[in-house]
Formats: C-alpha cells, sequence, structure tokens
C-alpha cells in the first residue's frame, strides 16, 4: 500500500549530476564502474538526514557494475528522448539512490490544474496519455514516483493535503492509461518544501506548483543489466 502521507525525499541529492555535459550512457558507465559506490554513498548520506523521505531507488543490496551502469544508461538515454516529446514536459537526467541513471519528468501545474484545483484539464490529459503510451507503457522495466509541489502561497494545512492529491490525479490519470498499478511505487506530496523557484514572484510560485514523475531502474531491470541480458 502506498504511503498517503508519503513527503518526498530531498531530491537534491538525486539531481547530482544533472548538469553534468554527458548522456546517460556515458554517465551511467562512470556511475557503475568504481564511482558508484563513492556516489551511492554521497546520496545516500544526504537522503538519510531527511527521516520522512524515501530513496528513489530499487533495494539491490550489490554494486552494479560499468557494463550493466553503460546498458541502464542507454536504456535511460531513450526513455529520456521519447519524454522529451511530450507537449510541456520537463525532461532531466538524475541519479538515483543506487547512483543508477534516471529521468525526472516535471509537468507544471500550471499546466496540470487551475488555481487551487487538483482537477487535471484537457491539455493534461493529451500531454499525460502520451507520457503513458511512449514512455511508461515502453518501459515496464522502470519503477516509477510520483511527487506533487505547490508554491508557500497558504498553509501548510492547505497546501500539503494539495499536493498529494495533484500528485495522485497523475497516477489516477496514468493508470487509466493502462500504466500498471505494480509500476508505480510511491505517490505522494511535498507541500511546499522543495521549491525550485523564488516564491516571492509569480514566475517562481509557477514553477514551484509542480507534479514531478521520477523513472528508474526497478530491481529486474538492475539484474538483467548485470546478466547482460537488458534490451
Amino acid at each position: 500500500m502506498k504511503n498517503s502521507k508519503f513527503v518526498a525525499i530531498s531530491l537534491s541529492a538525486v539531481l547530482l549530476l544533472s548538469g553534468c555535459n554527458m548522456n546517460n550512457t556515458t554517465k551511467g558507465g562512470l556511475i557503475g564502474g568504481g564511482s558508484g559506490a563513492a556516489l551511492g554513498a554521497i546520496i545516500g548520506n544526504i537522503i538519510g538526514k531527511d527521516a520522512k523521505g524515501t530513496a528513489i531507488g530499487a533495494a539491490i543490496g550489490t554494486a552494479v557494475g560499468t557494463s550493466a551502469g553503460v546498458l541502464i544508461g542507454k536504456k535511460m538515454d531513450k526513455a529520456k528522448a521519447a519524454a522529451e516529446a511530450v507537449k510541456d514536459a520537463k525532461v532531466e537526467s538524475v541519479a538515483d539512490a543506487n547512483g543508477l541513471q534516471a529521468v525526472k519528468v516535471t509537468f507544471d501545474s500550471g499546466i496540470l490544474f487551475a488555481t487551487n484545483k487538483s482537477d487535471l484539464n484537457d491539455a493534461a490529459k493529451s500531454s499525460l496519455q502520451k507520457f503513458a503510451s511512449d514512455v511508461l507503457n515502453v518501459n515496464k522495466d522502470m519503477d516509477v514516483v510520483i511527487v506533487g509541489h505547490t508554491d508557500s502561497t497558504g498553509t501548510d494545512a492547505i497546501n500539503n493535503p494539495l499536493s498529494e492529491r495533484r500528485a495522485q490525479s497523475v497516477e489516477t490519470y496514468l493508470k487509466s492509461c493502462n500504466v500498471s498499478a505494480s509500476q508505480i511505487k510511491s505517490v505522494g506530496g511535498a507541500g511546499s518544501t522543495q521549491p525550485v523557484a523564488d516564491n516571492s514572484t509569480a514566475a517562481g510560485r509557477q514553477q514551484n506548483r509542480r507534479v514531478e514523475v521520477y523513472l528508474y531502474a526497478s530491481k529486474a531491470m538492475i539484474e538483467a543489466a548485470q546478466n547482460g541480458t537488458l534490451q
């Protein structure tokens, strides 16, 4: 059962590599090799400071080798390219809690929802349908986390449940587009606690009102990569 009170982790840890000028295949090889353990430890240390958070990454218990990291990175490159073709989606490369490459897709709540609402509009449904059909449904070996966010307007008593409802609306619609419930590992809201822009401006507040969808390697995908059978 998904935790309805889930609060997203401090995802700055996950963004350590997002600014690097490398594709996921290259970064996957670097991370999957000797640097993987060190990066994983750094990410784990940062995540561990947020007692309310849950790490984004499959629990595998072993180091992932360079060749497996390359295969995972290559597949993440393909998923990222497909996501970039979705209207109104901002797509970034990130690292998961295992130090493996993942994909972060951000949908601005100004596009998805009316102010203070959690009902998806028609344009949002069109984008999410394409995202489901072209990305999630062709990458069923990738796990998914959905996180809603708000700006700082209003109180936590308003923002926290609103961010959760928005994430849940995205989850519900994706499942109506044949995304498997078992693929979506966690859904929740972070309220206004993780701004990406200045809440003192209207433009900044709009950026902070968002829903983020994370795609990362499942345990089965990692095992296939380690076995050299990942396609």
